[in-house]
């Protein structure tokens, strides 16, 4: 069984209640290492914007939402706009943020990156395990430049070139569908947002060999466990007791060090200030 039908059932499970889906949010956020580098610079770079006006943030392919709720409760000025060209991911985290504080602060939206619909200016956008699935690159990235605010920013995760995708040797079947590219270089990727206006300020590979021996333990092997038998759902609870003091510690060496390699990529570029 794939990871996208797996994660897509999880996320129909947490639905159906406003605390399972607290708690998918806090495990995606603890246990998926794009989520600790994501956090931080959320907070670096909207915890540098000035107090005189409102913050408005595009996560842009929200997905299950957690993004969008984590920067609405972090920066209560701020408003995000939350789009997706799946109605059920947007349907399942309206109705759980409709039922919190948060509610007044996400808008959510269908609307496709190659044919950005939405108005800006955003003083920062998200595309988190996004561009991965979009053949037309080129299009997003420069509608990220239209919407964006002068002096605004964009951050991108996907994965790299170097076995991101879980790409496996010739052969074998990968535990990861749905994506068009197996990942970017990270020269590559600077020169695809130099060409739509934006300038990289940021990129860093990650999931180098600690943070990939913690996707492994922390998320690929579960799945797997779930892939072949969803009755596992009831062992992995004494799985992770084990697993996850060991996970946590590799993904935070993961964070600290400067990875080399890594099978993903994380960028930060800048619309450049008028």
């Amino acid at each position: 069984m794939k990871y996208d039908p797996i994660k897509d059932r999880l996320g129909r499970i947490a639905s159906r209640h406003p605390l399972l889906q607290r708690m998918l949010y806090g495990i995606l956020n603890l246990l998926f290492l794009r989520a600790w580098y994501v956090r931080r610079e959320v907070r670096h770079l909207l915890g540098a914007l000035p107090d005189d006006r409102p913050i408005r943030v595009l996560d842009a392919g929200t997905g299950f939402g957690q993004y969008a709720y984590f920067v609405a409760r972090t920066f209560p000025d701020a408003q995000v706009r939350a789009v997706d060209v799946k109605r059920e991911y947007l349907e399942r985290a309206r109705r759980f943020v409709d039922q919190t504080p948060q509610a007044d602060q996400i808008e959510w939206a269908i609307d496709d990156l190659t044919a950005l619909e939405s108005e800006g200016p955003f003083d920062l956008i998200l595309a988190v395990d996004v561009m991965e699935h979009i053949a037309e690159d080129e299009a997003v990235f420069e509608h990220f430049e239209r919407v964006l605010r002068p002096g605004g920013h964009v951050i991108i995760n996907t994965p790299s070139d170097q076995g991101g995708s879980d790409v496996q040797e010739e052969g074998e079947e990968s535990f990861i569908g749905e994506h068009v590219r197996e990942g970017y270089g990270r020269d590559a990727l600077a020169e695809k947002l130099r060409a739509a206006g934006l300038e990289p300020v940021k990129g860093l590979y990650t999931y180098g060999p600690y943070g990939s021996a913690a996707w492994r333990g922390l998320i690929k092997w579960p799945m797997q466990m779930l892939g072949a038998t969803w009755a596992s759902l009831l062992l992995l609870p004494l799985y992770y007791v084990a697993a996850l003091p060991l996970g946590l510690l590799l993904n935070a060496t993961d964070v600290e060090r400067a990875n080399e390699r890594g099978t993903g990529l994380f960028m930060v570029a800048r619309r450049p200030s008028a």
